[in-house]
């Protein structure tokens, strides 16, 4: 009897060491409520300095330093208002995954632009959480980089040098969500100058997501996302509403501190419906 007990705790004791069959999910606490999140196991370097950095406690305190309605809420600047700055070298590889885009509550890495950063190198601690906004199927059935593509062609033409300005004043001031905007804006100008069929096929997932939930899918395959709000996407809408000063920094500062809590990843895609890699069916 003796030795089946003592088999019986090393079995239980084996099963509690191994995390195989486990995940992390993370609570966003805010001043507005909470948000939980879950991270891909397909951008695994994202999914773990998020995870480090949350379980560290480096992203306590920090705030959502740049909100943007219709857009995103941006946060977790640990250098925010200090000497030291985020080095190159920090930054890591993009994981941009053509499955995972910006629906809204898709959690996604801040980066610098691509003048600076033609490998799209993610923050190694800004992240920030899509609110957006619903999309029209025309809309949806636009071929983002094929404009992108087209827009490029145009500004190295002498006459769209005021649309050239427009653009790099943008940039200057960081307003991603205006870039796009104005990316949008110049989709009939494009087709008429240079004659193309900017046209395309979108996933039913997508076309279904973006007309209903919303999003922003001008950011796909430009930034990587990793993760996404699976409870309390309300929180989203009432952060972004918040009154912001110049730089569109709130008026108030929208804190931010981070828990962990460990859940079966068969009770996790029962939940949430998210397939872990390993478990897909071939």
């Amino acid at each position: 009897m003796k030795k089946i007990v003592l088999l019986l705790f090393i079995v239980a004791a084996f099963s509690a060491c191994d995390d195989s069959n486990s995940d992390k999910l993370v609570t966003i606490k805010t001043n507005f409520g909470e948000m939980t999140v879950l991270l891909y196991e397909e951008t695994p370097l994202h999914k773990a300095n998020f995870l480090e950095l949350a379980e560290s406690g480096k992203y306590d305190s920090t705030i959502f330093h740049r909100v943007i309605e219709s857009f995103m809420i941006q946060g977790g600047d640990m250098h925010l208002n200090k000497p030291t700055q985020e080095l190159a070298d920090d930054r890591i590889d993009a994981e941009i995954v053509d499955t995972f885009f910006h629906e809204k509550g898709a959690l996604a890495a801040a980066r610098q632009p691509d003048n600076v950063n033609p490998a799209k190198k993610s923050s190694s601690c800004q992240f920030y959480i899509v609110q957006g906004r619903v999309w029209s199927e025309e809309e949806l059935t636009l071929d983002q980089q094929k404009l992108n593509e087209g827009i490029r062609v145009l500004l190295r033409m002498e006459k769209y040098d005021s649309l050239k300005q427009q653009f790099a004043q943008l940039q200057r001031e960081g307003k991603g969500h205006a870039i796009g905007d104005l990316i949008m804006a110049s989709r009939e100008l494009v087709e008429q100058e240079l004659g193309m069929d900017l046209a395309k096929e979108i996933s039913t997932e997508k076309l279904d997501a973006y007309s209903s939930l919303g999003g922003y899918p001008p950011l796909d395959g430009e930034y990587t996302v990793f993760g996404r709000v699976v409870e309390g996407l309300e929180v989203i809408d009432k952060i972004a509403s918040v009154q912001k000063a110049p730089g569109d920094r709130p008026l108030d500062d929208i804190f931010i501190f981070m828990e962990m809590k460990k859940m079966s990843k068969t009770e996790i895609t029962k939940k949430y419906g998210y397939e872990y890699p390993a478990e897909k069916s071939n």
